[in-house]
């Protein structure tokens, strides 16, 4: 009876409890505890903040991009001296930077619109790339190397719709190209270029393209860095990303997330043949300015100034008594050029166009580049220790005879070789007098290390015409009482011109 009695006490005791809804306390064991009534709720997780996403911008740019189809003839190779080559194919067996466009080929490099069968099989075939529109009326931009040796070019539409094209002209020094589709009653969607100098490392990128000839693909990534020189001409500028790029990509965009080009898919890092996160891409303003002449002209007018070019390295800055290793140093060919013609003489250092500070060879190229022919320019140089302007009438690039010159000449005899002390170089009056010819270079001498060679005819040292030792030893011991710790000698070797700065014994 107590039993009964103490259950039906503890049993309306926690029905009062749990239908009060709150927490209550009871006895067990004749201990007193604490009641809290338990409810089921859905699992909530406080949102996160939006990560930005790419739709949006893909929706509205993509059907500006389409892929291009090359209808080609007969391929033919590199090595056909017909065949104007692209930018990337000039460089030399077992060059580092042919890694950069191998893709697994051993045969040499492809570009990722370029299947790397066509490289080196004559063949009929299709090539495949990318491309945009950049006006409604039908123009759009792509890669030279994806159009080069094309005879009819397809475009396809995001929708596919295919239409004809027609090349309008091509520029192989950028390696873009421009195309027009002629579409009566059609207005084609198209994108503009952005302002490139705004972008930033680490700004997105989204990069839509054909690769391997899929169709309509879309890849994100970010800017991996800017002004990249990859050997592949005069003008290199590249912006770095590391979306996605693979064969077919080449000649796409690669967009902002505001829609707008911030650069031309190019070139690719790829020791495997597929994407590893290393693409380089034109930047818009590159692109902006060389479509513009070829939608105008059909070709590009470039400004030509007529040198060849070196850095200068903190061994000819010191030769030379420039306070810093920036500029061009200048050696001119036989012919006449706009430099020539100027003054600008071998042993100048050009420091400046238009009051702009030159600080590489590139820069110069590429600054000398954005004039047109017949534009008059004012060159800084520095010369016998001293700044100076000139006036020069640019020529135009495009004009020039690309034929190589000859290269003439036969060996030359040595007669009466002597030893310029302290240097480990042999000399030799030249054939013609003009200059002394190195005959022999002591392997463990600083000159041999500095890159001195037999068969060198050192022309000039400090400026100052040489035909015998005797005038090396004089100019050298000139630059020597100047206070001069190097001595900058000019040296030949066939048709090229090149300089080294050799210390000054004693100095």
């Amino acid at each position: 009876m107590s039993i009964d009695i103490h259950n039906k006490t503890k049993r309306r005791l926690s029905g009062a409890v749990l239908a009060a809804g709150v927490a209550g306390l009871a006895f067990s064991g004749g201990v007193l505890m604490n009641i809290v009534p338990s409810f089921a709720e859905p699992v909530r997780i406080e949102q996160p903040p939006q990560v930005p996403g790419f739709a949006d911008v893909v929706e509205k740019v993509s059907p500006a991009v389409v892929s291009v189809r090359v209808k080609e003839s007969v391929r033919q190779t590199a090595n056909d001296a017909t065949n104007e080559a692209s930018p990337f194919e000039n460089l030399p067996e077992g060059h580092p930077l042919r890694r950069f466009f191998e893709f697994g080929n051993p045969n040499g490099p492809t570009m990722p619109g370029q299947r790397p069968e066509q490289r080196r099989r004559p063949r009929e075939g299709m090539a495949q790339g990318s491309g945009f529109f950049i006006s409604e009326d039908g123009y759009l931009v792509t890669n030279n190397h994806v159009v080069e040796g094309g005879t009819t070019y397809t475009i396809v539409m995001d929708d596919g719709t295919e239409y004809e094209a027609k090349l309008i002209g091509a520029d192989s020094r950028t390696d873009l190209a421009l195309l027009k589709v002629d579409a009566a009653n059609v207005k084609f969607t198209y994108v503009d270029f952005a302002d490139d100098s705004k972008v930033r490392i680490g700004d997105w990128v989204v990069a839509v393209g054909n690769p391997f000839g899929l169709g309509g693909s879309v890849t994100s990534g970010i800017v991996s860095a800017r002004g990249r020189d990859i050997g592949a001409g005069p003008y290199d500028d590249f912006l770095q990303i590391d979306a996605a790029v693979n064969r077919g990509n080449s000649g796409g965009p690669a967009f902002n997330l505001q829609g707008q080009v911030v650069g031309i898919n190019t070139a690719i890092y790829s020791p495997s043949g597929g994407s590893v996160g290393i693409a380089f891409a034109i930047p818009a303003s590159t692109a902006k300015t060389v479509i513009q002449s070829l939608r105008d002209n059909g070709n590009v007018q470039r400004g030509w100034l007529g040198v060849q070019i070196a850095p200068v390295t903190k061994d000819i800055a010191e030769a030379l008594g420039l306070a810093n290793e920036k500029g061009a140093i200048v050696t001119l060919p036989d012919t006449d050029t706009p430099a020539t013609k100027a003054g600008i003489q071998t042993g100048d250092v050009i420091t400046a166009v238009n009051g702009e500070t030159i600080g590489t060879p590139r820069e110069l190229a590429r600054k000398v580049a954005e004039y047109r022919p017949d534009t008059t320019i004012d060159v800084t140089l520095w010369r016998n220790n001293a700044a100076k302007q000139v006036q020069v009438k640019l020529g135009n690039l495009s004009s020039l005879d690309e034929a190589s010159n000859s290269s003439g000449g036969g060996s030359q005899v040595p007669v009466n070789p002597s030893a310029l002390s302290g240097y480990g170089l042999t000399l030799t009056p030249s054939d013609d007098g003009n200059g002394v010819v190195v005959t022999e270079v002591d392997p463990d001498s600083e000159a041999a290390t500095r890159g001195v060679s037999a068969g060198d005819t050192i022309v000039a040292v400090n400026g100052q015409a040489v035909k015998s030792q005797r005038d090396v030893e004089t100019a050298m011991k000139g630059a020597q009482t100047s206070g001069r710790k190097a001595a900058l000698f000019q040296l030949r070797n066939g048709d090229q011109n090149r300089f080294v700065a050799l210390p000054i014994s004693g100095s």
